[in-house]
Parts: structure tokens; sequence; C-alpha cells
């Protein structure tokens, strides 16, 4: 098996970045279609092309949703999309671009997970149920991250971002013992592994540091750092490494509307916690008294789920036991996955 290690054509970060985005589209954009909210447009409008043709996004990236603004894009005359916001408007940018045939540039105004740099979009249903991952051939043109718009958002946003990127290497560990393969059908290489442990030990070493500065409005080191692991280690981590355990159990929490509250870096923290149970890992406890120090779900109550019923968890178990929990590195069946929930979330 080949390995294949795969990323954004260019990936830019820095305070003031914004300010700068025309100079680093021009070559490849002269009018971009700009997806992105009512909100994310107000805070971005300035520093984008007057050429530029803006269409909202409606909040869930749905196939009605995509099909809707792929109609908007072939009305506009436009050469590119530019998606800013937050993971399921960037996820919808890049299904528009794909399925109309021209680059797509990615500016996250969060670090709240590791979508920005990917060539994958999560599909949901229009009431937020995931449905299915959509892949595509090449990468985005251009990944910008402005880290004084990124660190204005909201600290739970960060924080769910290193629930995500905390999958990162442990999953890129367990597809390297198992053999599967990474989101290009391909093994992850030494370079990958070397990444996705990068970007745990940051997490560990700077996430409470970062969250403190965040929390204190005075981003400084320790933020740069975390956007850095959150946006660009775990992006290249994952789709280089593959996905296991820990993302299954995600999937499988979208299942429960008690679960639709969180985001997806939060419910991801927690299946990391289970997969390192399942795993007998020696990292169980560092993991977990990390969620617990920066506020990422270690329980039940904190996934909104106080009293889960059997039927609950064991739809959960087994959802989760047909899903990436084959990329384990030894089998796993839906009995395991129940009680490994049943231990982290008591």
């Amino acid at each position: 098996m080949d390995l294949i290690m795969g990323g954004p054509g260019r990936y830019i970060q820095g305070p003031g970045a914004l300010s700068r985005l025309n100079q680093y589209t021009e070559r490849w954009s002269k009018k971009p279609l700009v997806l992105a909210t009512a909100n994310g447009r107000k805070r971005v409008e300035q520093y984008v092309s007057s050429a530029a043709v803006h269409a909202l996004f409606g909040g869930e990236c749905s196939e009605e949703e995509v099909e809707r603004l792929v109609g908007v894009f072939r009305a506009s005359g436009c050469d590119s999309v530019l998606g800013i916001g937050g993971g399921k408007c960037l996820d919808a940018a890049k299904a528009v671009a794909f399925r109309a045939g021209v680059p797509v540039g990615i500016v996250p105004t969060s670090a709240a997970t590791d979508a920005p740099c990917s060539a994958v979009s999560i599909m949901y249903s229009p009431d937020g149920v995931m449905e299915r991952v959509v892949r595509y051939p090449e990468s985005p043109r251009m990944v910008l991250v402005d880290t004084a718009v990124v660190s204005r958002a909201p600290v739970r946003l960060l924080v769910s971002g290193m629930g995500d990127a905390l999958a990162t290497y442990f999953e890129a560990r367990a597809c390297a013992a198992s053999g599967a393969v990474n989101e290009f059908g391909g093994g992850p290489s030494a370079s990958c592994l070397a990444l996705a442990k990068l970007c745990y030990e940051i997490l560990i070493t700077d996430g409470p540091a970062a969250k403190a500065e965040a929390e204190g409005g005075q981003p400084g080191a320790a933020v740069e750092r975390i956007i850095e692991a959150n946006t660009y280690l775990s992006g290249v981590g994952f789709e280089s490494g593959g996905i296991a355990g820990s993302h299954a159990v995600h999937n499988a929490l979208t299942a429960l509307p008690q679960t639709h509250h969180l985001y997806h870096g939060e419910k991801v923290a927690f299946g990391v916690q289970v997969q390192l149970t399942l795993e007998g890992a020696s990292e169980y406890d560092t993991v977990r008294s990390f969620c617990k120090q920066v506020g990422l779900p270690t329980s039940f109550a904190d996934l909104g789920l106080p009293n889960p019923t059997q039927e609950q968890l064991r739809l959960v178990a087994e959802k989760t036991a047909a899903d990436t929990m084959q990329n384990m590195p030894f089998p796993v069946t839906a009995d395991m996955i129940y009680d490994a929930l049943v231990k982290v979330g008591a």
C-alpha cells in the first residue's frame, strides 16, 4: 500500500492575516462566491474583493443546502468559492466548489474543528443528524487563519477544537497498527504520525494556558500554538493518518437528539476516552484529566444524558461498532463499546 499524505495548497496563519486575503487569492480567484452566515459576512466583508458575490449559508451542511448554493454559484458568474465561517459552512463551501469544478479557499472564524484543511465534507440531514462523509480529489487551494479573528470567538469553540484535535494522534496510531487506509486511500506516513503526535503534545502542554489566555481576552503564544494544532496539525493529521474509534463514537452520538447542543469536538473528546478505554491505553488518565481541566465532556451528564437508558446506550454502541471503529487494530464488538461507554460516562 502506498503511503499518502496531503494538505491544503497554502496554509497561512497570523494576526491580521485577513487584511491580506486578496493578496493571497489574486492568482487563482478574480470573482469568488463568498459563502458565510449573515454575522460572518459583517465581520469580514471589508476584506473581501469588491468583485465578490455574497451568498448566505443557511446553517446546515445538508444536500438540500448544497444544491441550493450550487444554483446560486451557477447564476453568479464566479470563478471560485470562498468559505468564511465555522466547520459546517466550510464543508458546504468545499461541496459547492467541487460540484462547480472550481477551486475553494477556506477562512475559518474559529478553531473549533479540523475541517478547514481537509478535502472532506460531513453531510447532515436538515435537522442535524450526520448522514455521510464526502471525500474530494483535491484539498482546498488555500486556508487562511486570522488569529486575531479566531481568538475573539467564544472560548468554548477553541476548547471544542481541542477535543477534535485530541483524537488525531490516537486514531492515526490505531490506523497505523491495523493497516487501515487514511482519507486518501493510502497508509499513514512517518511524517503524518510525527505531526499527529506533535498535535497531542501541544494540546496537553498549551491547552489549559490557551484557554486561560482566551478567557482573559489576551491571546498570546499558547493560543497561537493551539490554533495551529486544532486547525493544521489535526487537519493534516486526521486526513493523512486515518480515523478510528473516537470519531465513530461521535458519529453514533449524533443519533441522540439530546446531544445536538454539543459541538463536534465535544462529542469527539468523549469518544477519545471511550477509544482509550477499549485499548487500555496508558494515556487515559492524562487525557481524562485534560478534558476536565479545559471543560470537555467526561460524563453522560456532560453530554446532555444525565440518565441514559439502556436502549440509548445500545443504539450508540451498535452504531459505533458499524462505523470506523472497524479501523482499530483488534476486533471491537458492540458489547465492548457498551461497557466502555458506561465506564467513561457513569
